[in-house]
């Protein structure tokens, strides 16, 4: 009896801290410091209001960039939900090692980490890979910067350190001082995937390197001399440069530019929920950020929701006539539709998008007649055939509006006009591809 209760004791001893603890978490969240250092937890806690807990409050614990969020149901209950943030990369390890039910990314998953987490099963399908914002990478210098706006082929030069003095871009002297994201960071990988790797350059060995948002914006803010990159719900009183990718118009990071990806380096923010994840409050979360309270949330802590809204476009002289009449009589909706790589099926985000894009049409009474659809697509040798691609686009998305009973009053394809990115690499393409709402 004796030698059994010892090794009961040592059996105990050896099971997992959590399975016996009552403070452990209903759902760990790792990966994106954009997502993690502010948006998630502000998500977590609406969720826990709207579910009725009380006591809802977010929880520093001992390491930087984690925290726990938690409430009280009404028998003394806690649900805690444990968030850290240190990097998108971290998020994808996080869920292969068991370390967390949910990744939060602020760039799509990698093939590399898709392939090395297929025992979840694919990763990339639309009930796993959630958008849940959207977001623009914000070029940011010191308040008194006299600089307007930069091309994404200055960028590369001056983050690359090929250019190295203020001079070099005519507004004065003193060394241009670089802060950027670490490598662990989704925001340092969109920027070197937008910016950096289409121009064959890599970033400069100087650069000073951040995890966390807040601190780069607020370095740059005390320094003149000073450029530096981070979400736009961090720039935290810096000046915000527009930027122009090939042949597009220099654009800022507004939210009508941001909604429809337009903007040069606009991003999308994921969650990453492996399918097979029986993790109940972790599909209520998910849930609850697409809903119009969670998409609010998302809107009050900086970032970009995904409402449909209608936007005025004003007509100028260098668009196509076509698009100019309607400019005049029609308002665009805030979505654009793209496709996934290599062909002409609607990505993940697109799908979701037809269903909102129903809703306001509906809630609006514009199902009949009302609602004209424009492709537009890369440059290719053959411009008909760029015109009957961009058009084909256009007929792919009337074909799974019209499942939802919307009969279109127009399809127009204006192939490779008004691009909205360099068409020198695939992701520049990709931005091209792309269909327009309109609506009378």
């Amino acid at each position: 009896m004796y030698r059994a209760l010892i090794a009961l004791c040592f059996t105990l001893l050896a099971l997992p801290a959590f399975a016996a603890n009552e403070d452990a978490p209903a759902l760990r969240l790792q990966g994106s410091n954009t997502i993690g250092a502010a948006l998630a937890p502000a998500l977590v806690r609406g969720l826990l209001a709207a579910q009725g807990l009380g006591a809802i409050e977010t929880l520093p614990t001992a390491v930087a960039n984690e925290v726990i969020v938690q409430g009280r149901d009404a028998q003394g209950n806690y649900t805690r939900v444990a968030i850290a943030a240190h990097g998108t990369s971290t998020g994808f390890s996080a869920l292969k090692a068991g370390q967390a039910e949910m990744a939060a990314a602020s760039r799509p998953i990698k093939d590399s980490e898709w392939q090395e987490l297929r025992a979840f099963g694919d990763l990339k399908r639309a009930d796993a890979e959630h958008v849940i914002a959207l977001d623009g990478v914000a070029v940011i210098v010191h308040p008194d910067n006299p600089l307007p706006q930069l091309t994404t082929a200055q960028l590369a030069e001056i983050f690359s350190g090929k250019l190295r003095n203020w001079s070099e871009l005519g507004i004065g002297s003193g060394p241009i001082h670089l802060y950027a994201r670490d490598d662990r960071s989704g925001t340092f990988e969109t920027f070197k995937a937008l910016v950096l790797d289409p121009h064959q350059q890599s970033l400069a060995a100087n650069a000073r390197r951040f995890e966390a948002a807040d601190e780069l914006a607020n370095e740059v803010r005390h320094d003149r001399l000073a450029i530096g990159f981070s979400s736009l719900s961090s720039v935290h009183g810096n000046k915000v440069l527009a930027i122009a990718d090939g042949h597009s118009q220099a654009m800022l990071p507004s939210p009508g530019l941001i909604a429809s990806e337009d903007y040069p380096l606009a991003r999308r923010l994921y969650f990453y929920l492996p399918a097979g994840q029986r993790n109940p409050l972790a599909r209520a979360l998910l849930d609850f950020t697409q809903q119009a309270q969670g998409q609010a949330i998302v809107a009050s802590n900086g970032f970009i929701g995904q409402q449909v809204t209608p936007l005025q476009v004003d007509a100028q002289d260098e668009q196509p006539p076509r698009y100019r009449r309607l400019a005049t009589s029609a308002q665009r909706l805030s979505v654009n539709f793209r496709f996934q790589e290599g062909n002409a099926s609607l990505d993940n985000k697109a799908l979701r998008d037809v269903q909102r894009v129903v809703e306001y049409l509906r809630q609006n009474d514009k199902l009949q007649q009302k609602v004209v659809l424009v492709g537009f697509g890369d440059a290719k040798d053959d411009t008909q055939r760029a015109d009957l691609l961009s058009r084909l686009r256009a007929l792919a998305v009337r074909r799974e509006l019209a499942k939802n009973g919307v009969d279109l009053r127009e399809v127009i394809g204006l192939g490779d006009e008004m691009p909205v990115a360099a068409n020198n690499d695939e992701q520049g393409r990709i931005r091209n591809r792309r269909v327009e709402v309109w609506v009378y």
